[in-house]
């Protein structure tokens, strides 16, 4: 396992990556974005991008690492939701879009042990 250092950056990458997406190609977030929700998806969809790219800029400083990596590990958890809902709107897609669907449950579970494993100081 990558020390948590190594670990914060690179789970900002992948959060700077994600959040750019939510600007560069908005439909797909916008789509599974809870009706229940107040508001246009787009405006969630660019807020919740505009949070990734926050939480990865705070990932890569050292001196906010450690509250953000718990902040990351609660974005993970607020997210599922939209997980589901993706899961339940794709239930009667190919194959492999449900398997995609799907799959995406449970990976929050790792995501966000690898929240709180790069917010750990180091040894």
């Amino acid at each position: 396992m990558p020390s948590p250092a190594r670990s914060a950056l690179l789970l900002a990458g992948l959060l700077a990556s994600a959040g750019v997406a939510h600007f560069v190609a908005p439909r797909q977030f916008d789509a599974i974005v809870p009706r229940a929700l107040p508001g246009e998806p787009r405006s969630w969809t660019a807020a919740s991008g505009a949070v990734e790219l926050a939480l990865a800029a705070g990932l890569a400083i050292p001196a906010t690492r450690q509250v953000t990596a718990r902040a990351t590990a609660l974005f993970f958890a607020g997210v599922f939701p939209a997980n589901v809902k993706m899961a339940y709107d794709w239930r009667n897609r190919s194959t492999p879009a449900k398997t995609l669907a799907y799959a995406r449950l449970p990976l929050q579970i790792p995501l966000i042990l690898w929240a709180r494993h790069a917010g750990r100081t180091e040894k």
